[in-house]
């Protein structure tokens, strides 16, 4: 059966995948294509895909910058809907006659958008909405076939559409959480507009991964990463599916895990079953580390040593490829499209070395979230402490650690870290949170400590809480709680003197430090 489908074309924002993913929440598919995809090649997929709609994404160039990327004139002739976001809203209004110029004011951040004709995608809207603004241009005029649906202080064309066509353009994001009634505008263009069907389930992807791994790897043998994380977790559980006897799940202690974690991944793994090699690499990767302050080098650096230690591992039991737990939110950070801009590098998608001894990188979660993952794990069976577990970085304690990770430091921040996820799990808070963990800053300052003076080390706290890591919002925690977390680190760290909280939302930030 075809399903109903909404393509994403890819214009280098930042949140191109998070539309994506907020299509799929609505159980109808999407994916994501180049920007330059052309007439023939939408045609070509529609013969598998039932191609409902096509939304343009934001990106973080000028409609004006001379690489600015463009749209296929002829997309616009094929009678599907359109819906541009940020940059495709300006570049859609180019395209047709319009005017966008530098705004003389940038938004960014939340706004407040007056909704001055609710209608087509901002049907049943409030006549005032909060919606997530992240613009430096503005379309300032539009071609008589358009109407303006709405404005802001700022912004007097924030949205627009066309009169005869489902052509329409947003300068907000609907996509993020920040703006209140996104999801019902996007609910609007792909069932008012567009017309689909909710006929996709995230559970459909289980047999068309196992079946891709099975094509690629063939009578050949596989080593799969595996941390003990969700993501790595499940493509350990698909390969075996894939693959059977022909997977080797190699974990590898780099001397930077949580306490605890080294053992907890090799019980739990060697329990369900499946062919676990463990290796003690925490030396080696100490030493690659030591002078080393960039946190991209550290990424690097980890990355490289990962791999050359998976290449001697799979020439121990004859495997030719790597399958990685790699997911979207990875490849997106990483600036891995043509457009977009690199956040930070993750050690496994940037931080790969250029040659590897694999004969291929096998990815089978690389379109998915990590609420997909998880919901993914579920239908696998895979035990709840493995499903729920908070995300914890490929580097490790060494990306919690800013500038030179020395011994001292991963032992300073893997206490505190300890000490804050005991009190947040006993707290019954640790379900509501996305992440939650300590950061040893680089930032020394003087205390007291048994009426002597003591100069030490900071800790920062961080605890978000998100859906799928693309946006977060930093955790109100009771005082109550951060003021026991505070003093059990400083008591019980020696190093420690003071404890800071993080109150950052992603954006700007991100959510681990480094």
């Amino acid at each position: 059966m075809r399903r109903d489908t909404i393509l994403v074309l890819d214009f280098g924002g930042q949140y191109c995948h998070l539309i994506a993913r907020r299509i799929r929440e609505l159980n109808v598919y999407s994916e994501v294509v180049p920007h330059d995809v052309s007439p023939r090649d939408i045609k070509h997929l529609d013969e598998r895909l039932n191609i409902k709609g096509l939304i343009l994404s934001g990106g973080p160039t000028s409609v004006y910058d001379e690489q600015a990327p463009r749209l296929n004139d002829e997309i616009l002739s094929l009678g599907l809907p359109v819906l541009g976001i940020c940059y495709g809203h300006q570049l859609l209004a180019l395209m047709s006659g319009g005017k966008v110029k530098r705004a003389s004011k940038k938004e960014y951040g939340v706004a407040n958008a007056i909704i001055d004709k609710p209608r087509g995608v901002l049907r049943d809207l409030d006549k005032q909405e909060e919606v997530w603004m992240s613009h430096g241009d503005n379309v300032v005029a539009i071609h008589r076939d358009y109407e303006i649906l709405a404005h802001t202080k700022n912004c007097s064309i924030a949205a627009f559409r066309h009169k005869l066509k489902p052509i329409c353009g947003l300068q907000w994001h609907p996509e993020v959480t920040h703006t209140k009634s996104g999801k019902l505008m996007l609910r609007n263009f792909v069932f008012k507009v567009c017309g689909c069907e909710a006929n996709w389930r995230t559970e459909d992807f289980v047999e068309r991964s196992v079946r891709e791994v099975r094509q690629v790897v063939g009578e050949g043998k596989a080593i799969v990463g595996l941390s003990g994380g969700i993501d790595s977790s499940v493509t350990a559980i698909l390969a075996t599916k894939a693959i059977g006897g022909n997977l080797t799940a190699v974990f590898v202690d780099h001397g930077f895990m949580r306490e605890g974690e080294p053992d907890f991944v090799k019980r739990t793994f060697q329990n369900l079953g499946v062919n676990l090699v463990s290796i003690d690499a925490a030396t080696i990767f100490l030493e690659r580390l030591r002078g080393v302050i960039d946190p991209e080098l550290k990424r690097k650096i980890i990355g490289e040593e990962f791999v050359r230690v998976f290449e001697k591992a799979a020439e121990n039991v004859g495997a030719d490829y790597l399958l990685q737990g790699t997911i979207y939110p990875d490849r997106i950070e990483s600036g891995i499209r043509r457009h977009s801009d690199k956040i930070k590098t993750h050690h496994n998608v940037a931080g790969l070395p250029s040659k590897i001894k694999f004969r291929g990188v096998v990815e089978p979660l690389r379109d998915l979230y990590k609420d997909e993952v998880r919901k993914v794990g579920e239908s696998l069976g895979l035990p709840e402490d493995i499903v729920w577990r908070q995300p914890f970085p490929g580097p490790g304690l060494a990306v919690r650690v800013v500038g030179e990770v020395t011994q001292e430091k991963i032992d300073i921040v893997r206490k505190a870290d300890r000490i804050l996820r005991e009190e947040i799990e006993v707290s019954s808070l640790s379900k509501k949170l996305w992440q939650y963990f300590a950061v040893l800053t680089d930032t020394k300052s003087t205390g007291v400590k048994g009426d002597s003076r003591a100069y030490g080390y900071t800790i920062a706290i961080r605890a978000v809480e998100s859906r799928e890591a693309m946006t977060a919002t930093f955790a109100k925690i009771p005082y109550g709680i951060l003021e026991k977390v505070s003093t059990r680190i400083t008591n019980e760290v020696p190093r420690v003197v003071r404890v800071v909280y993080d109150v950052t939302h992603k954006p700007p930030s991100t959510i681990e430090w480094e």
